[in-house]
C-alpha cells in the first residue's frame, strides 16, 4: 500500500494504533481533532479495504500492514485488537519497537495480558494497562466517533511497572480525549469489569437466544418485540470475536458472576412458584432502588 503514504515532515509525536477500529479510529479522530500536524498516527488494520477507509475518515495518517512501519520509531502503540491477538500481536512487533516506547491497550481485560506481557517485554519498552470503558453495538472505523471517549470512565491499571515519567507522558496524550481517568488494582478492574460489562453482555446474549429457541412460538414473539427487549438485548449485537476473547481472559470472574446470577435467579423462580408476591415484589424495589440511584451520578450513552 505505498501509493497510500503520505509525506512524513517534522513531527513531534508518532502513535501507532494497532486495530483501527471502533475504539483505535476513535481515538485517531479524536487527536487528530486535537493535534493536527503535531501527531502523526500510523495504522495497522485486518483488510485493505480497513486500511484505505481508516485513512479517508482522518483516523490514521498511514494505514499499513508493514508492522515495522507501522511500529517503528512509534512514541506509542495503542493496542485495541480482541484481547487474544494482543499479547501474540506484541511479540511480532518486539524487535521493531525503539527504546523508550509505549505500549498501552484498550483490551476489556487486564490480568491475562500482563501475566503474559512481562515475560516478554525488554527492561526498556513500558506497557502500561489502561481499558476505556465505552463503546457500542456497532464495530469497525465506520462507527468511529472522535468524542467518544469523552465523559467516560477510562481506567489505567496499577501496578504494570512503568515509571512515573512514562506514565505522565501516555497520560498528556490521553487525557486530550477528556476522558474521566481512574487507576485501580488490576485484579479488582477484572473482577468490576465482569460484574458491569461482560456479565451483562452475556446476559443481553441469553435473551435473545431465548427468544431464538422459542420454536412455535417464535413468529409471534418477533412480531411483539419493542422497546423494552430491544433495549435489554442491544449490546447482544457487539462484536463476537471480542466478547470471546474476553470470556476466555476473564473467565474465573465472569463464571462466578454468572453464578451468582444464577443463584438470584434460582432465588426468584422460587419466589414465583411459591406465589411469594411480597419477596417478588422487594426483587423489583430493590433493584429499582439500586437502579435510580446510579441514574443520579451516571449519565449513560445513549448509543
Amino acid at each position: 500500500m505505498e501509493n497510500l503514504k503520505p509525506e512524513i515532515r517534522n513531527l513531534k509525536l508518532k502513535l501507532a494504533i494497532i486495530g483501527v477500529g471502533l475504539i483505535g479510529g476513535s481515538l485517531g479522530l479524536c487527536l487528530k481533532d486535537k493535534l493536527g500536524d503535531k501527531i502523526f498516527i500510523t495504522g495497522l488494520c485486518r483488510s485493505e479495504q480497513s486500511m484505505r477507509r481508516s485513512m479517508a475518515l482522518g483516523a490514521v495518517d498511514l494505514a499499513t500492514s508493514n508492522l515495522e512501519e507501522v511500529v517503528g520509531d512509534a512514541d506509542i502503540i495503542y493496542l485495541s485488537p480482541p484481547v487474544l491477538q494482543i499479547v501474540p500481536m506484541v511479540k511480532k512487533i518486539l524487535p521493531f519497537l525503539k527504546s523508550g516506547a509505549i505500549l498501552t491497550d484498550a483490551g476489556s481485560t487486564k490480568q491475562f495480558i500482563w501475566q503474559e506481557l512481562k515475560k516478554i517485554l525488554p527492561p526498556d519498552i513500558f506497557y502500561v494497562a489502561g481499558h476505556p470503558m465505552t463503546g457500542r453495538e456497532k464495530s469497525g472505523v465506520e462507527a468511529a466517533d472522535k468524542n467518544l471517549f469523552k465523559g467516560k470512565a477510562y481506567v489505567i491499571a496499577e501496578n504494570t511497572g512503568a515509571p512515573p515519567e512514562v506514565l505522565e507522558k501516555l497520560m498528556s496524550v490521553l487525557r486530550l480525549t477528556e476522558a474521566n481517568f481512574l487507576t485501580i488494582d488490576i485484579a479488582k478492574h477484572d473482577r468490576c469489569a465482569s460484574i458491569i460489562s461482560h456479565v451483562p453482555h452475556l446476559a443481553a446474549a441469553a435473551l435473545v437466544t431465548l427468544l431464538n429457541d422459542a420454536g412455535d412460538d417464535l413468529d409471534s414473539c418477533l412480531k411483539l418485540v419493542g422497546g423494552g427487549f430491544k433495549d435489554t438485548t442491544r449490546i447482544a449485537s457487539s462484536n463476537a470475536d471480542m466478547w470471546a476473547d474476553i470470556c476466555m481472559t476473564n473467565g474465573d470472574a465472569i463464571s462466578n458472576h454468572l453464578r451468582d446470577l444464577q443463584n438470584i435467579l434460582g432465588n426468584v423462580i422460587a419466589a414465583i412458584e411459591n406465589h411469594d408476591r411480597q419477596a417478588v415484589h422487594d426483587y423489583f424495589a430493590k433493584s429499582k432502588a439500586r437502579r435510580d440511584k446510579i441514574l443520579e451520578t451516571i449519565t449513560f450513552d445513549p448509543n
